[in-house]
């Protein structure tokens, strides 16, 4: 026979494991909210298309949430102040962590979220108009040096297609001129229409361009061949270390348990794992990718020290 104390010890023991099981079978039991960039854009279809794979997995309603506009300012902002249960999510692209580096943000992208998983990753496309006397990245090049300041390309501010511009001038050590735009797609008409001569738009908005033969495709900037843009050469082929993408990933405010970021993060790539959804997301012009908690931590450091430094050297802020 156990002694009195021991079995009171033994009895308290029970409970605590029982409570943690409990706890832990508990979550979820009500709905989640996965605050999102505005309705209509890529980030949204992102977010809705994981947010119905997970309805059904974790058998709760899971609802999108848009909090668009200030580069992921507004959705960083609700999402950090929510309480760390699980209960509220951040789905955003890489601008959210990127931003942070462009202007004031009233939190930190590292610090005040637990990262959960990458969700996609898209490509851009260098494109040139027609007109533009080059077929290849190493043409591009010669051109540029020989003709410094003469080139320009068109971007938004801070947008992943102006960093993957001036990413490619510091690497390629060429000197061509920004053309500033509001939006992309003002940026992608006027390339289109010649008054501007290049720029790094994301695979999914030009490819029906460069069919139709209004604009010329040179390259993609994965590090790797892109599936979805066959048969077109890396700028990294020529320009060795290079790459610039966009990426989407899912957060939750920090302090979340461990154990519901890691359950969190099991149904959120099995969800995207799917036979369905992986083509679904093909077709909208978007990899794959998931990943562990630490990976995504890790891609973020690793993107925000790369392109901080272009940001400095460039003197990029956000209008």
């Amino acid at each position: 026979m156990l002694p009195r104390f021991s079995v009171w010890i033994f009895s308290v023991g029970m409970m605590v494991l029982a409570a943690g099981v409990v706890s832990g079978q508990a979550y979820p039991n009500k709905p989640i909210r996965i605050v999102a960039p505005e309705a209509g854009g890529g980030g949204d279809f992102a977010a809705r298309l994981i947010a119905l794979g997970l309805s059904g997995s974790l058998g709760q309603q899971v609802i999108v949430e848009n909090r668009g506009g200030a580069s992921g300012i507004i959705a960083g902002r609700t999402v950090a102040k929510a309480p760390p249960d699980g209960y509220t999510l951040l789905f955003y692209g890489s601008i959210f962590w990127i931003g942070a580096l462009l202007q004031d943000v009233p939190y930190d992208p590292v610090a005040d979220f637990s990262p959960i998983t990458l969700a996609t990753s898209s490509p851009n496309i260098l494109v040139v108009h027609p007109s533009l006397p080059v077929n290849s990245v190493k043409e591009l090049i010669a051109l540029a040096k020989a003709r410094p300041g003469e080139l320009n390309y068109a971007s938004t501010t801070g947008s992943t297609p102006h960093l993957a511009a001036e990413l490619f001038k510091a690497m390629a050590g060429v000197n061509i001129v920004r053309i500033p735009y509001k939006g992309a797609g003002p940026a992608l008409n006027d390339l289109i229409g010649g008054q501007v001569q290049l720029m790094f738009p994301v695979a999914a908005a030009v490819t029906p361009h460069v069919k139709s033969g209004r604009l010329r495709a040179l390259a993609v900037t994965s590090v790797e061949p892109s599936e979805l843009v066959r048969g077109l050469p890396t700028v990294a082929a020529t320009v060795p270390g290079y790459e610039s993408v966009q990426m989407t990933a899912m957060f939750a405010p920090a302090k979340t348990p461990a154990t519901i970021i890691n359950r969190l993060n099991q149904e959120i790539v099995q969800v995207l794992n799917r036979a369905d959804v992986k083509e679904k997301f093909f077709n909208a012009g978007a990899k794959v990718v998931g990943g562990s908690p630490e990976q995504l931590m890790a891609t973020m450091k690793s993107e925000m020290a790369r392109l901080g430094k272009v940001i400095k050297d460039a003197g990029i802020r956000a209008e």
